[in-house]
């Protein structure tokens, strides 16, 4: 028997030791090199912190931009900013549980509508809304957001047009079968008239960052939650004024509605938000909230 065919022979009688071993020495070899890689680019690393005389740091949640110069690092707000006192109204305990309890039972009457009046909004009013939810918190006061106001009829059906193709995608392909499930007792369907019957659409931008004055990115920390927060704010103002609104997640629609409302490529599109006055005959389904005890531990 040649080399040849003891070669072969061994591979047919051994095939799954041979297979096994080369896949052991397949994977040594693969984490050898990735340990050596690592550590070559450690070493690299480390040279230039020892060249700069900057000390190591471990990685940042929020990795910087690049910006080393002390010189270059400018805070959101100017650092001398003036701290004044904050003296809101005193009120007393049977006071302050008065208030709460109206403004609960004024806010456990919102609702999700999905008929609107056309009757119009003034213009102030919707000033005065989103002036309200700029007054939100921000991380480090970078207020992340923009709204942006519709009123005009062809932007609307522009708008209407563009979601309802994409929710047709949605229903039909993307969304799971249990997802459309859930939404049948709302009757939600891709069809979405309340676009183009609102008076007025709100959508709600997230800003992932902006652009400082030297033309070097602004860090927008904690900017998903801060817009959030904002829309809270929002729909808190929407419903104390006496309006409805939906909160519409147009989902896939981001780069499509951003293009015709050119808004910049770090802005992205988070709620849809038709505000006005509930048809006359709008209905909406009888559910129930969780009761305290399910949303409240106390400690």
């Amino acid at each position: 028997m040649n080399i040849i065919s003891l070669t072969v022979w061994t591979l047919e009688n051994n095939c799954f030791t041979v297979y096994t071993a080369l896949i052991v020495c397949f994977v040594g070899f693969t984490i050898f090199h990735k340990n050596k890689l690592e550590a070559h680019y450690r070493s690299l690393a480390e040279k230039k912190f020892n060249k700069t005389g900057a000390k190591r740091i471990p990685d940042r949640e929020f990795p910087d931009d690049g910006d080393d110069d002390p010189e270059l690092l400018v805070p959101a707000i100017p650092e001398d900013t003036p701290h004044i006192p904050y003296k809101p109204i005193k009120r007393t305990d049977d006071e302050i549980l008065e208030r709460s309890r109206e403004y609960y039972e004024l806010m456990a009457q919102r609702r999700t509508v999905r008929s609107f009046s056309k009757e119009p909004i003034p213009e102030e009013i919707l000033k005065n809304i989103i002036k309200t939810a700029g007054t939100s918190p921000s991380g480090a006061h970078t207020e992340p957001w923009t709204f942006v106001v519709v009123q005009d009829p062809d932007v609307k059906s522009a708008i209407r047009n563009i979601v309802e193709e994409e929710e047709d995608l949605n229903y039909n392909k993307r969304m799971s079968r249990q997802w459309v499930t859930d939404l049948k007792p709302f009757g939600t369907k891709p069809e979405k008239p309340y676009l183009s019957d609102a008076p007025a659409l709100l959508l709600v931008f997230r800003q992932a960052y902006s652009w400082r004055d030297d033309g070097k990115k602004r860090m927008h920390y904690y900017n998903e939650i801060s817009t959030a927060i904002a829309t809270g704010f929002l729909l808190a103002a929407i419903q104390y004024c006496g309006l409805a609104s939906l909160t519409s997640t147009p989902l896939n629609c981001n780069s499509r509605l951003r293009d015709l409302l050119s808004r910049p490529v770090n802005e992205r599109l988070e709620l849809l938000l038709p505000v006005g006055r509930p048809h006359e005959d709008a209905t909406v389904p009888d559910i129930q909230r969780k009761p305290l005890q399910e949303i409240m531990v106390k400690i």
